[in-house]
Order: structure tokens, then C-alpha cells, then sequence
């Protein structure tokens, strides 16, 4: 965040600020922190684990950067300390969360809650509508709904979900 689309965001302890080069390694630890209890399931060695979260983190953001290549990657702070990252893509009549993720020790403080929030109001002010993706079973689809989200569609794997302005 922080370009001429979208505003700076800060409220109070918790804020953003634009991911810059020397945040891969941050990115990539806050990616394989969501990766982290399905990777223990498989009993791979942390050689094996590191290999693939790597893989998977660089085909993801060629992916994001391929179909929205003007999305914005924000470092989310709680106070002076990172604690996850958002990636936003704004365009006509859109805002498109692409993702959200915490560490797991920032998990459940109402962080992502407040920042859904924040973009849910901005789409409101602007007449946009937000719309995201969600793996099927994922927790946080029950946080959206709450949000005022609702399944548009999707596939086997993924919903996809939007919150029309308000």
C-alpha cells in the first residue's frame, strides 16, 4: 500500500507499509508459517520442507504477479514489529484481496479482521466491490462471512467470495 491508489493505512498498533526488496526473507517465512502444520503431516526433513516452500512461494508470486501485476505486497505491523503480509490488487470496480497471512504468534488478535475491514470501507467509499479466493475449509471463510461476504462461485478447491459496498 502506501501508492497513489490505495491510502496509507495506520490504526493505531496496527499499520502497513509497502513491501520493499529486503522483505523477501520475511515474506517467505510469513508464506511457510501457513504452510507449516500441513508440511509437518508429511514427514519431511527441513531440507525437503525448506526446497518446496521455496518452490511454492516463487510460483505464487509469479502467478499474483502474472494475473495482477499491479497488486501491492504491504508488510502488516503491529506496532513497530512484522507480523504478516497483504497483498491487494485494486482495479475498476474492484479491490481484490489476494492474501492475508499472519505469523502464527499474531493469529486471532482481530489483526486481519481490522485490515478487511479497513479495505471493506474503502470499497465503500469508492462504490468498488472486495472480492477474495478461499480454500475450501480454510477458518478464515467463516471470519468473511461474518464480514458480510458471500460465495459467488468457485471450484473444487477454492470459493470465491465478495462484499458488495455498502
Amino acid at each position: 500500500m502506501g501508492s497513489s491508489d490505495g491510502p496509507e493505512i495506520s490504526t493505531g498498533i496496527i499499520s502497513l507499509r509497502p513491501a520493499a526488496a529486503g522483505d523477501n526473507d520475511f515474506l517467505m517465512q510469513v508464506y511457510a508459517s501457513t504452510r507449516h502444520e500441513e508440511m509437518a503431516l508429511w514427514g519431511w526433513n527441513p531440507a525437503q520442507q525448506k526446497a518446496f516452500i521455496q518452490m511454492q512461494y516463487d510460483a505464487r508470486r509469479r502467478g499474483y504477479a502474472a494475473a495482477h501485476p499491479s497488486a501491492e505486497t504491504s508488510i502488516i505491523l503491529q506496532g513497530k514489529s512484522p507480523a504478516g503480509s497483504m497483498i491487494v490488487f485494486r482495479g475498476p470496480g474492484e479491490i481484490r484481496l489476494l492474501d492475508i497471512s499472519l505469523l502464527s504468534e499474531f493469529r486471532g488478535r482481530g489483526i486481519g479482521r481490522e485490515l478487511i475491514t479497513m479495505l471493506i470501507s474503502e470499497a465503500a467509499r469508492s462504490g468498488a466491490v472486495v472480492r477474495l479466493s478461499v480454500v475450501r475449509g480454510n477458518p478464515a471463510a467463516r471470519l468473511y462471512e461474518r464480514l458480510g461476504f458471500v460465495a459467488t462461485g468457485g471450484d473444487a478447491i477454492y470459493c470465491e467470495m465478495e462484499c458488495l459496498p455498502k
